[in-house]
């Protein structure tokens, strides 16, 4: 039964002895069975739209850990592609992007319906795990944020500062706000088809987040963020969801009551202890364990590993990391981790 999930407990405000735990890019390229089936896709884009391999990276760390959630292996830019924009990725590199910077570019992409044509094999994933996942084990589905998606669609690719978002929100607001409120209605139908699909709870990612300041912080990632929650709880209740405005330092206070998700996700950039005091008293957090510790293991990996729990111990609490697993972790550092999360 679904209430028997400590993720769902968690997500309900249930605080539970030993914390519910997943991993942000728990299949990824860390892990040497991740590595043979991506060979076998061919390439990380036929990867993401293949179905029955898409299923077997998301179930590979289950096996292989027991982790409470799987994670839906896609992509936050599987959005845009299926608004229309150009997506590659380059070896060693990261994705590309064809860019909107002018109105044209924008005025060429396709409505908001149309992208479940692009994006139906994800929600065919989403339907072999549902029915394939450990009955104890919850599905997480995924987007980015608007503001995140936008930055890679207004550049092109990842950038160190997100210069090229921020100077178009300065310099022509009109034409940034229409591509956000386009990826914002985008995400609300992908997130809504990966519900139907079994989806149990969802996730909006805003991994640059942190470099929205003052007001455009609150009407940039927190409002998109508080319309896409309000959408999805209206068509899906009792769906939960779970928020990551990435390295927004003081934007985490408040979040939670601020967008209605039900848990807020922490970098490490924040302490467990300043997080339970200003964070979790508005509900569930998830957090918030340095990647690098996966690399380097040892002592120290207990050490933080036994402190964050304790942390977080007098509320609800998913044991998470502050960002992605790193390709060049140690399988065996995860699995320290997670013997020390549930006291083994």
């Amino acid at each position: 039964m679904a209430e028997t999930k400590k993720i769902l407990r968690a997500l309900a405000g249930e605080v539970q002895e030993v914390p519910p735990i997943w991993m942000m890019r728990q299949a990824g390229r860390y892990l040497p069975e991740y590595r043979a089936t991506r060979a076998q896709a061919g390439d990380f884009l036929s990867l993401c739209y293949n179905p029955e391999l898409a299923a077997e990276v998301t179930l590979q760390p289950i096996r292989r850990y027991g982790f409470d959630a799987a994670i839906l292996f896609a992509d936050i830019l599987l959005v845009p592609q299926a608004l229309g924009a150009d997506l590659w990725f380059v070896t060693g590199e990261g994705p590309r992007l064809s860019t909107i910077t002018q109105q044209s570019e924008f005025d060429a992409l396709k409505p908001i319906d149309a992208i479940h044509e692009t994006l139906s094999p994800v929600y065919e994933t989403v339907r072999i795990l549902s029915r394939e996942l450990p009955s104890e084990t919850a599905l997480i589905g995924f987007a980015g944020a608007p503001w995140t998606v936008a930055t890679y669609m207004i550049a092109g690719r990842g950038t160190p500062d997100q210069g090229p978002a921020h100077r178009l929100r300065e310099e022509n607001t009109a034409l940034f706000e229409s591509l956000l409120d386009r990826i914002t209605a985008a995400t609300i139908e992908y997130l809504s088809a990966q519900i139907e699909a079994g989806a149990e709870v969802v996730k909006i990612f805003d991994s640059w987040a942190g470099s929205l300041k003052g007001e455009a912080f609150q009407k940039y990632a927190v409002e998109p963020c508080r319309v896409i929650t309000a959408a999805i709880k209206a068509r899906h209740p009792g769906i939960p969801v779970i928020g990551f405005p990435r390295e927004a330092d003081q934007g985490y206070i408040g979040f939670a009551k601020a967008t209605g998700v039900d848990c807020v996700a922490l970098d490490n950039s924040v302490s467990p202890e300043w997080a339970a005091a200003n964070v979790q008293v508005d509900g569930c957090v998830q957090g918030n364990l340095a990647s690098l510790h996966m690399v380097t293991g040892g002592q120290a990996l207990v050490d933080e590993t036994r402190r964050i729990v304790k942390a977080f111990s007098k509320g609800p609490h998913i044991f998470n990391l502050g960002h992605g697993i790193t390709p060049d972790a140690d399988p065996e550092n995860v699995q320290l981790m997670i013997d020390t999360v549930r006291g083994r």
